[in-house]
């Protein structure tokens, strides 16, 4: 029996690029904008974080924003995210507040996907070997240099595992080494797995089309992993979840609304 009672999607910024950065090979010069979320999932035994999205501090203070988000280096510049969308401002909506995240997984520690570690000190965060060490080069632009710096309370995993009952870990690689995708249980209705950027859109799972950015241009271990999660989608009778996909968010409950 699933632990879980609730999921909350939670859109923490929005960033407008070129489609191919969602798409290898497909979309160049056509601009997208692209939700950048965060899930909140509640469960009889603890709250956990998939994701928080991008740290603030360097989106409004002006010279971090140069130093990171700097056109010439970073072709599409920052995301735009304002002060409410805070993952603790989000959290108060609830009557929440940081210290009741018991857990944040990461799928993978791309900027906009664990930027926001800096508003949630203290939590226990999961993330994996792999993906931390294929960060640690900073071959990657899109990885930004404190966000990558494992602490204490990081718990460096191998594989796939489970969190909690009806919470299950599933690797996913190819848009970075290390990339997990989450399955969840819900207490009614379909399972749901959040594919995370193994799937940036409903394009790339329907298409199997690998993301634009691919690990060491491993294009072919991301499609197997679509192919992975689409299996397990059908196999299970689960809803697969793109990660950057306007259209497909704007079908999702309303934060603070949630699933169940």
């Amino acid at each position: 029996m699933t632990a879980v009672t609730k999921v909350w999607p939670i859109l923490t910024a929005t960033h407008r690029y070129d489609k191919s950065l969602s798409t290898h090979n497909r979309g160049a010069g056509q601009m997208i904008e692209a939700p950048i979320l965060a899930y909140l999932i509640e469960t009889r035994n603890g709250r956990i974080l998939y994701d928080v999205g991008c740290d603030y501090n360097k989106i409004a203070d002006a010279s971090q924003r140069e130093k990171y988000y700097n056109p010439e280096v970073f072709s599409f510049g920052a995301p735009d995210m304002d002060e409410s969308q805070r993952l603790p401002r989000q959290l108060a909506r609830l009557g929440l507040s940081v210290q009741d995240i018991d857990v944040v997984f990461l799928g993978h520690l791309h900027f906009d996907h664990a930027g926001g570690l800096c508003d949630l000190c203290g939590a226990e965060v999961h993330v994996q070997a792999d993906e931390l060490a294929s960060a640690n080069p900073r071959d990657d632009l899109a990885y930004f240099d404190n966000e990558i710096v494992a602490q204490a309370n990081w718990k460096v995993k191998k594989g796939e595992y489970n969190l909690t009952a009806g919470v299950h870990a599933i690797a996913s690689p190819g848009h970075t080494a290390g990339h997990m995708s989450l399955w969840i249980e819900m207490p009614t209705g379909a399972p749901i797995i959040l594919a995370g950027d193994a799937a940036d859109l409903t394009e790339n799972i329907v298409d199997e089309i690998a993301p634009g950015n691919c690990w060491q241009g491993q294009t072919e271990l991301a499609i197997a992993s679509i192919r992975k999660l689409k299996s397990l989608a059908k196999s299970e009778k689960a809803e697969l979840w793109p990660n950057h996909d306007m259209a497909f968010w704007r079908t999702l409950k309303v934060f603070p609304e949630y699933h169940l």
